[in-house]
């Protein structure tokens, strides 16, 4: 439990140096923007080599062993950027208090949807109501809020629930996280029926979740569904483990 020195001093921070006056990742002060030019370059853009299926950095442009074998029930995902150093430390923020970066996240992201055919609904990777009373927030569903601020595209809200817990999924390769999510999602047929779907999310790692989550959309009748995350994990051929670890540095 914070002191009331701790809290007073959270209040001046946040009095005298709002959002936009402080890095993001290591939280200097800065004069405009979110992130200092040292943290900035930690930070990097998904605008290079990628899977057109998976949306996932690769070496070359063309689609990966994965979704070759097994191809997703999305027809395309895109992300910002790639998940790794300072985004694995922002989306830990965002999972973690820092709620108000889903607008700046929204702003990287627009560029990406704005390139995908038109949906006629926005959907978000739904939680267990456990799980959003321990966070005390859906990072999902207040991006894909202010992704609609952005598009007109609306968000339907409870198309699809989660309707059971499942267990952490970070150190499990593509099978696990697959057979893990297994029947976890329903959707609402009169939600989505005839309909094409955007899912967002924050982070993209094996692509498990969204195939999850997309099966069940596509059972209820959705035509056709799109993804877009905030990031996604570089694609690695062994294993179908992601390249990139998901730990968190320990100064997080």
């Amino acid at each position: 439990m914070k002191t009331k020195a701790q809290k007073f001093g959270k209040l001046l921070a946040e009095t005298f140096f709002p959002q936009d006056f402080t890095c993001e990742i290591c939280g200097i002060e800065i004069f405009g923007g979110r992130l200092c030019p040292d943290c900035a370059e930690t930070v990097e853009f998904n605008d290079g080599e990628t899977c057109p299926v998976c949306g996932r950095k690769t070496a070359k442009s063309e689609i990966c062993i994965e979704c070759k074998s097994n191809l997703p029930k999305f027809k395309k995902a895109v992300s910002a950027l790639n998940y790794k150093d300072g985004a694995v430390q922002l989306i830990y923020k965002f999972k973690n208090g820092g709620a108000y970066l889903s607008e700046y996240f929204a702003q990287l992201l627009a560029p990406k949807i704005n390139a995908l055919p038109r949906a006629d609904g926005i959907v978000y990777v739904p939680m267990t109501e456990k799980a959003q009373l321990r966070r005390g927030y859906n990072q999902a569903k207040l991006l894909a809020n202010k992704i609609s601020e952005k598009t007109g595209v609306p968000v339907l809200d409870k198309a699809v629930i989660k309707i059971k817990e499942t267990p952490e999924q970070k150190e499990l390769n593509r099978a696990e996280r697959e057979k893990n999510l297994s029947e976890c999602f329903k959707s609402d047929k009169k939600a989505v029926k005839g309909k094409v779907l955007l899912i967002v999310d924050d982070v993209l790692t094996t692509g498990a979740t969204m195939n999850a989550l997309s099966n069940s959309l596509k059972k209820a009748g959705a035509t056709e569904i799109f993804v877009a995350t905030v990031a996604s994990v570089e694609y690695s051929p062994l294993n179908g483990k992601p390249k990139t670890t998901q730990d968190v540095p320990a100064q997080i």
